[in-house]
């Protein structure tokens, strides 16, 4: 499995977060034209062009690209984005893609802004599949604009052989024995959402008294880490790392590629768990919708869904893949993610662009320390 994982190119730093918020905010839903239809025509799982698709690195297994590409008889492109932050830029230049895959939160905005098809969910055979509780999410009410693609957590990975137990608790970023060897995520969000929930504030705390105190308290960590980095999966392997914030899929990548699986361990901490979830999405530009919903289907098919969850390790809201999770994760039950914690747990909403600018500031305070 190559080392290159879906989180490995992300690299939020304050001014591009804060460009790209605005990019972002500058969304606004489309005018539609006097004696034009009320929207899109429906679509239809059906080839009508070759596929454009805009996703993270290898987040993806490629037989199945090739699997479609012979099934159907369409090319299929790839286009790789680094950020979240970087995909509504590109939708927002006015960049066509068939297919795209937005977080949660971002479903909520592009869908808001007019620019994600309404997706015919009673033309897709594989919806049957997907949980109860995702065909009616917070951020897509009635799965009108989306397919839920796969589930994560954020904890903290380590290495047992040279720190043995931890405590369940965020503090234990401070562990002593890991001095020069702590890494936090590259991430705004990740990173201010695990010192909000430390010091028992929301997830998406955005008063400025307690981003205050969130920076403040991450400013402690600094001289305990060797760096932010969102390359968690490598710096565990090649040993930089003996405790990582880290994302779930990630740790478990890292685990079946480092051997000894007794070496590592990751904690979901007592203090609160953010958990998300990322999602299919035609984009309104999209020239070939009807081959981005076929495609859409056939990535729902029980053995393509198992075959690529092994492929990325992350979990499925998908009922075919919950044994085959259970497999893959074996010793690690932790990484097993319920639809119920989707569905009520700590989960990054959208803020408005002056609580971006608030956060924005915390985070180049935390990173200027």
């Amino acid at each position: 499995m190559s080392p290159l994982t879906r989180r490995t190119l992300l690299r939020a730093g304050a001014a591009g977060s804060l460009a790209a918020a605005g990019a972002g905010c500058a969304f606004v839903p489309r005018r539609v034209p006097a004696g034009a239809a009320a929207g899109p025509p429906v679509i239809r799982p059906e080839p009508d062009g070759d596929l454009h698709y805009f996703n993270w690195a290898n987040y993806i297994d490629p037989a199945l690209l090739t699997g479609f590409s012979d099934e159907y008889g369409v090319e299929v492109s790839e286009t790789n984005f680094d950020s979240m932050e970087a995909m509504i830029a590109k939708i927002a230049a006015g960049n066509r893609y068939d297919v795209v895959f937005p977080g949660a939160r971002w479903v909520q905005r592009l869908a808001a802004a007019g620019e994600l098809h309404p997706l015919p969910l009673q033309r897709l055979a594989g919806w049957r599949h997907i949980y109860e509780e995702f065909h009616d999410p917070w951020y897509d009410p009635g799965s009108a604009h989306s397919v839920p693609y796969q589930m994560y957590m954020t904890g903290i990975g380590w290495r047992k052989d040279k720190l043995g137990e931890l405590s369940g608790s965020w503090s234990d970023l401070w562990h002593d024995g890991a001095r020069g060897r702590v890494y936090l995520l590259d991430d705004r969000d990740e990173v201010l959402g695990a010192m909000a929930l430390l010091l028992g504030f929301d997830l998406n705390e955005t008063g400025p008294g307690r981003l205050d105190r969130i920076a403040a308290k991450a400013r402690t960590l600094r001289p305990r880490l060797r760096g932010f980095s969102s390359d968690d999966q490598s710096n565990m392997l090649n040993g930089s790392a003996w405790l990582h914030h880290m994302w779930s899929g990630d740790f478990l990548q890292a685990v079946r590629a480092g051997g000894d699986p007794g070496r590592f361990g990751f904690q979901t901490c007592r203090e609160g768990i953010p958990v998300n979830s990322d999602c299919f999405a035609v984009p309104r530009g999209a020239r070939h919708p009807g081959t981005a919903l076929l495609f859409i289907d056939y990535m729902l098919r029980p053995d393509n869904a198992v075959r690529n969850m092994r492929y990325i390790g992350y979990p499925q809201p998908h009922r075919a893949t919950e044994e085959v999770f259970r497999e893959i994760s074996a010793g690690f039950p932790q990484l097993r993610i319920s639809p119920a914690e989707l569905a009520f747990g700590h989960q990054y909403r959208n803020p408005t662009l002056a609580q971006t600018r608030l956060r924005d500031a915390a985070w180049t305070a935390i990173k200027a320390a």
